[in-house]
């Protein structure tokens, strides 16, 4: 008998206890629900929850494949081990076994982890309450590997994951009634509990901090650096980046968040598919640039000197923010939650255009955290109902108007 007709069999024998939830999950998610809706209009369509989730891994998948091959080239960069690259997206000293095997047994664990605890409270979660299994945290299991430090100790993002499934999703009921998003909510945890895991010019590039650790014994081991650009440049440090490297993904930083290129093509996907919003997209984008543009009219102003400590980040090419950081890995893939976000036409307007303007804020005026679209789309979320509860208002207090208007 093969496994479908076991999980079938199993489904109905624990109908109705509190085990039913776990293995219903656990058939859905290898095969297409045989149950059939009976009575009355049901509207057809091919997709559903777990279609979806599956289409946003499917445009996470080559930032994950870049991101193995990064993983390594950093490191034997950092170590003098190989030259840097010199002939584009395709070139052979990038694309590499070496620096795949690296990368791949890395992040492996990262996945691993990710999946297997998240997954974990969802199932004890559903099986406490009764109720089925939900397919969020599908996408939230593979964006949280790839928003981390490549080094992160293991027990450490256990006690995020947790954290972040329960107290950013589970207490408000689960998929589709959080309010923030769950992976933001997982690293802002790592963030601000584990700060010095999370920022600094070690923790982006694998082997810096344990070299850092030797020196500081005694060793003669050589000191790697993992410095960011964004880190470098709130230091008022010079880029050793071109444009090129820098949209390619040649670069330190997470795991998934430094190829622009495939950020970009990740978010045409999805837009194709009808699954992120272009209109938060476009207009996070609008915003970031808006706010780049105002601190290089100030810098071009005299009001601020290269002895002050945002001259670095001020002066940086308004566009430039958006191949540096992660400020376009959060605007394709977090920015656009749609549970989340605003969901009004206008509010997703205004809601992307205040995540970008906002991310270059933090950015700048915070030297110690060079980065601010996690924290920019966090207080976003915040404000997404109120923004589309606003624009509903507005929109009655139009059509009010015109009412009133042709009954005089």
């Amino acid at each position: 008998m093969g496994l479908k007709q076991n999980l079938h069999k199993l489904k109905e024998k624990y109908k109705g206890t509190k085990m039913a939830p776990a293995f219903n999950a656990l058939h859905t998610f290898l095969y297409t629900p045989n149950e059939t809706a009976h009575g009355g209009t049901h509207i057809k369509a091919a997709d559903d929850l777990k279609r979806t989730m599956n289409m946003v891994i499917l445009a996470l998948i080559p930032c994950l494949i870049f991101g193995m091959f990064n993983t390594g080239y950093q490191h034997y960069l950092a170590a003098g081990e190989i030259q840097a690259v010199s002939g584009g997206f395709f070139s052979s000293e990038f694309w590499t076994m070496q620096n795949f095997t690296l990368g791949f047994w890395k992040i492996l664990p990262l996945i691993i982890i990710s999946y297997g605890v998240g997954l974990g409270v969802e199932f004890i979660f559903a099986t406490i309450k009764g109720h089925e299994v939900e397919e969020g945290y599908l996408v939230t299991g593979m964006l949280v590997p790839l928003i981390v430090p490549i080094d992160i100790p293991y027990w450490m993002l256990i006690i995020a994951v947790i954290f972040g499934v329960v107290l950013g999703k589970e207490v408000f009921g689960g998929t589709g009634m959080n309010v923030f998003n769950p992976a933001l909510t997982i690293r802002a945890f790592l963030f601000f509990a584990y700060p010095t895991w999370m920022s600094g010019d070690k923790v982006w590039v694998h082997g810096a901090v344990e070299r850092a650790k030797e020196i500081v014994a005694g060793s003669n081991a050589d000191a790697i650096s993992g410095e960011t650009i964004l880190g470098g440049l709130a230091q008022s440090h010079p880029i050793d980046y071109s444009v090129l490297d820098m949209f390619f993904g040649f670069i330190p930083g997470s795991v998934g968040e430094t190829s622009t290129l495939l950020i970009l093509l990740g978010g045409l996907f999805l837009i194709f598919t009808k699954i992120g919003s272009w209109r938060i997209m476009l207009s996070a984008v609008i915003g970031a640039l808006v706010m780049g543009y105002i601190f290089n009219l100030v810098v071009a102003g005299g009001l601020i000197t290269e002895t002050s400590k945002f001259y670095g980040l001020m002066s940086t090419e308004f566009w430039h923010h958006l191949l540096i950081g992660g400020i376009a890995f959060g605007i394709v893939y977090m920015a656009t939650d749609p549970v989340s976000a605003a969901q009004t036409n206008k509010g997703k307007w205004i809601y992307g255009f205040l995540i970008g303007f906002v991310s270059i804020m933090i950015r700048v005026f915070n030297p110690a955290y060079p980065e601010g679209v996690m924290l920019a789309i966090l207080l976003m979320n915040v404000f997404a109902p109120t923004i589309d509860h606003m624009v509903i208002r507005g929109n009655v207090k139009k059509r009010l108007k015109r009412a009133k208007l042709k009954t005089a």
